[in-house]
């Protein structure tokens, strides 16, 4: 994974830890998903263990099976972990059913909701939306953008065909009718190349993530997440023209494209198939990993482009750190998090591999100019969105998915039929749930 440091950020920046020592030593845990931004945070945490005397241990488990084993855990309201870097969807779910600490006056106490990105704020920490009630600290920040192969459009034989076709400029896209003509123009599957990998697996959040790309920079939404509205939002005008470009998108993926995610699309890039490729941030420094990629030296970034009407917007991914509330080790656990939302702290965590949230880090010409990627990353977190955090959460994604899966991959029905179906079972189920009032 690339590791670049970024000159002058951390200078002058003593990294040590000054009233964080503890009478009583103590071992906490953080339970996390198995990826390398998890390792990025054991190192981080280990800095800690030194100064403080309590040691942190970064404990993981594949992303396949990281929200059973959790929910496990808290439903049985046991304390193997004293905190849990948790999915937004989960904010919902670990604050009614009583699983997270509040961590309100924590969060006013700091100001961090002018320390961190308002993004971050408002869909890793509070819950319900715009309650001022905040559950987590934002830790992980992360969305969904893009890569690219910089030699197949800077080839000049390739600029002058698609200039004499499509009559502009191949560039990196603006637009997202810039996207797809781009991946129509590299769609040559007598040559084995294609124009374009997206998300389209249903068993979890990727086939919702890589809609809402589309969806939010149309200018649409999932809803209204204050009433929770969704007649007339989801099956909108705007949204239908976003699936319908989602799935033209689809049209000029490689073949059996139709039940990937995070992984295939990386290899869409390191095995040359893919001319773009959407995938969250957070995996891209093996893009830029030689060993990973042989194409590292001609792999490009950008961030999700606009949508006809000039939004620009992009799916949020990313996470939260919040206390468990059955952990015994509490009084710890709020002083890790003291320690972890410094400013020298989030500098290093930056450096590290880490997405930090930190408003100053991320604004900073050092972060921006890391990594290739890092400008479009910044751009990315002051304009996303993101799914429902309510505990109901995971049957409004089983819904989603059932709904628009047949119709992306499966060629079944219209977009608006899709969605007005979708709009339906939602309705049903925020009724069940009694989220309307009367």
């Amino acid at each position: 994974m690339l590791r670049k440091t970024f000159t002058g950020l951390l200078a002058g920046v003593g990294f040590t830890l000054v009233g964080v020592a503890s009478a009583a030593a103590e071992d906490l845990t953080i339970f996390w998903a198995e990826w390398d931004p998890a390792n990025y945070l054991q190192e981080l945490v280990n800095e800690y263990s030194k100064e403080s005397g309590d040691t942190v241990t970064v404990e993981t488990t594949p992303w396949s099976d990281f929200q059973t084993k959790a929910f496990t855990e808290f439903n049985a309201k046991g304390d193997a972990y004293d905190l849990v870097v948790g999915d937004s969807q989960w904010l919902g779910a670990g604050a009614t059913g009583g699983h997270y600490v509040d961590l309100t006056e924590f969060f006013n106490k700091h100001k961090l909701s002018e320390v961190m990105a308002p993004a971050t704020v408002k869909y890793y920490a509070e819950y319900p939306s715009n309650s001022g009630k905040y559950w987590a600290i934002p830790l992980e920040g992360d969305a969904v953008g893009w890569a690219y192969r910089k030699d197949w459009f800077e080839d000049p034989k390739e600029k002058e065909a698609f200039k004499a076709k499509y009559g502009y400029d191949l560039d990196v896209p603006k637009t997202f009718k810039e996207l797809r003509d781009i991946a129509e123009f590299f769609y040559r599957p007598d040559e084995k190349r294609y124009g374009i990998a997206i998300y389209t697996q249903t068993t979890y959040d990727a086939l919702a993530m890589g809609f809402e790309n589309a969806l939010f920079s149309y200018g649409g939404d999932l809803g209204d997440y204050s009433t929770y509205k969704v007649e007339g939002i989801v099956n909108a005008p705007v949204a239908v023209e976003a699936l319908e470009m989602y799935k033209e998108l689809y049209k000029f993926t490689p073949p059996n494209w139709g039940n990937t995610f995070f992984q295939e699309d990386n290899q869409a890039i390191t095995e040359g198939l893919a001319a773009m490729s959407m995938n969250y941030f957070a995996f891209f420094p093996s893009l830029l990993n030689e060993a990973t990629n042989p194409h590292a030296k001609v792999t490009g970034f950008f961030a999700n482009p606009a949508g006809p009407t000039g939004v620009q917007s992009a799916a949020l991914g990313g996470q939260g750190i919040s206390i468990v509330s059955y952990s015994k080790k509490q009084e710890a656990a709020m002083r890790f998090l003291e320690w972890f939302i410094r400013d020298d702290v989030q500098k290093k965590w930056a450096e590290l591999g880490g997405y930090t949230c930190s408003q100053a880090v991320l604004k900073s010409a050092e972060f921006q100019n890391a990594t290739p990627y890092n400008k479009a990353f910044y751009e990315t977190m002051f304009k996303v969105k993101d799914f429902w955090a309510v505990p109901e959460y995971a049957e409004l994604l089983s819904q989603l998915n059932n709904r628009l899966g047949p119709y992306v991959v499966g060629d079944k029905g219209t977009a608006k039929e899709a969605l007005d179906g979708l709009a339906k079972d939602w309705t049903e189920t925020f009724t069940k749930y009694g989220r309307y009032s009367n």
